[in-house]
């Protein structure tokens, strides 16, 4: 088997995920997974689409993740994750697909308008 290559994103994170055949280890931007996400949470969501197809500890998991914050960070890992399952096995697709883990999250944040202070919020209105 040779590495797959897969990208997913989240708000304006992007991360590339490579997945080839090891023990178990996972990198994100050059430091060890449980470094760059301290919390258990993202740990959590990171590791899902490997847990639920029973695949945590098969493959050696290199990651490339830059924009967004940490959350989106670690949506946008777990998406590039899930493609690659799919690659992998088309079986684990109908494990991934029913939890909404091959879904690209459409939700940005909305523009900023002229004439107003942010995106929906107005400046004070004076009658007088």
């Amino acid at each position: 088997m040779e590495v797959i290559h897969k990208i997913g994103r989240r708000k304006t994170a992007v991360a590339r995920v490579y997945v080839a055949p090891g023990k178990g280890n996972m990198t994100v931007n050059k430091k060890d997974m449980a470094v760059y996400f301290p919390t258990a949470t993202l740990q959590y969501k990171v590791n899902q689409p490997l847990a639920m197809t029973n695949n945590d500890g098969n493959f050696d998991i290199t990651i490339n993740v830059y924009g967004g914050g940490i959350t989106g960070q670690a949506e946008a890992i777990r998406l590039g994750l899930s493609r690659a399952m799919c690659e992998l096995d088309p079986e684990n697709r109908s494990i991934l697909k029913p939890e909404g883990l091959l879904t690209r999250d459409p939700r940005m944040v909305e523009r900023k308008k002229f004439g107003q202070k942010k995106a929906r919020k107005k400046f004070q209105f004076s009658k007088r």
